[in-house]
């Protein structure tokens, strides 16, 4: 992984996406020994016009003026240490985010940016902040209610990248990390995941959200199609 940045970078990213009237996507690129590899920010307007920035990705400054136009960065969550990148530029250009990270990687989050909490109510009753059982506290989602429905907010639990050519995509293969449907993969489940009782239970109950439409995820496509029954399926791979 690239050593996080000190001062504002931008790497190749496309533009922001309405997917609700709460809620805003970008993918970006990261260029990795074996290939480049997709990276997605999730961006979250509170009730008041404040914004919650998951899994922050430096934007040219076109789309950081329609980001700002948007709402205002309050909230900037580190979901896990890998996704430090863009921590500390992100918190130089808006000091008054409030830094949100998973309670059990806190210290490594803090050897970049301070982190102002690990739980957090955000007084709007239509999105929730939500650490993931079963990864001994270093993974956080987000849940957010919208109009078009209900859409949950992962970052490496889960990904949704289809295979690529060459060594690089046989490599990303045998990792567990592209494959033709969502997965958790084989790496993230070795190494993040410690209880897999505790996460099955959550990944059932997220997919008997009655109005669930959709699963955003920090590496690959959103799903859109059939989200409960991908969350039910990978509770039962994960528990066989």
């Amino acid at each position: 992984m690239p050593k996080p940045f000190k001062e504002w970078t931008v790497l190749p990213h496309g533009k922001l996406t309405r997917l609700e009237d709460n809620l805003l996507s970008v993918e970006g690129e990261l260029h990795m020994p074996l290939g480049d590899f997709p990276r997605r920010m999730t961006v979250v307007r509170l009730d008041d016009g404040r914004l919650i920035i998951y899994s922050a990705i430096a934007l040219d400054e076109d789309e950081m003026r329609a980001l700002e136009g948007y709402g205002t960065p309050a909230f900037l969550v580190v979901p896990n240490n890998l996704h430090r990148l863009d921590a500390k530029i992100w918190h130089d250009r808006y000091p008054g985010m409030k830094v949100l990270a998973p309670v059990g990687v806190r210290e490594r989050v803090e050897e970049i940016v301070p982190v102002d909490a690990t739980k957090v109510t955000f007084a709007d009753p239509d999105v929730r902040f939500i650490p993931i059982p079963g990864t001994d506290d270093r993974e956080v989602a987000l849940l957010v209610h919208s109009a078009g429905g209900t859409t949950l907010v992962v970052n490496d639990l889960i990904w949704n990248v289809h295979d690529r050519p060459g060594f690089g995509g046989w490599v990303f293969s045998v990792l567990g990390l592209t494959g033709a449907e969502p997965r958790i993969p084989t790496i993230v489940e070795l190494r993040a995941i410690k209880d897999k009782d505790a996460l099955c239970a959550q990944l059932e109950a997220w997919s008997r959200i009655p109005d669930l439409s959709r699963i955003i995820v920090s590496h690959g496509s959103i799903v859109t199609r059939d989200a409960p029954a991908h969350l039910a399926r990978l509770a039962t791979e994960l528990a066989a």
